[in-house]
């Protein structure tokens, strides 16, 4: 089992940046890869970024690459999302999600996400 807390959103200006991160805790959780995602109530859960469970894999959405980052760090079991120059278009809420087979298997574990809202 594997518990996750997302935490960092809020109100930010477009160009603006923030830094989300997602704690675990449970076992084996650095045997799992992490994923963000993120949603809207008028948009499908699309996938945002996931890092592989030793931290040298990556991979993101094209529509963030060059403006945000995924990286672990493994002492403290979190999992950090740095998003730059944030555009209105990234306003939603973020979920990190454990994945127990990089990068193709399925999110066994989900938070309760953290919400990004972006001002024009």
């Amino acid at each position: 089992q594997v518990h996750l807390v997302e935490s960092g959103g809020g109100l930010v200006q477009a160009g603006g940046s923030l830094r989300l991160s997602c704690v675990a805790s449970g076992r084996t959780y650095s045997s799992y890869a992490i994923g963000w995602f993120r949603q809207t109530p008028v948009k499908e859960r699309e996938f945002v970024a996931g890092i592989s469970w030793s931290g040298d894999m990556t991979s993101y959405a094209d529509s963030v690459k060059g403006r945000f980052t995924i990286s672990r760090d493994s002492a403290k079991n979190t999992v950090y999302l740095q998003m730059n120059n944030l555009k209105p278009e990234d306003a939603a809420r973020y979920y990190c999600a454990a994945q127990s087979d990089y990068p193709y298997g399925a999110y066994d574990y989900w938070g309760q996400g953290t919400t990004v809202t972006v001002s024009s």
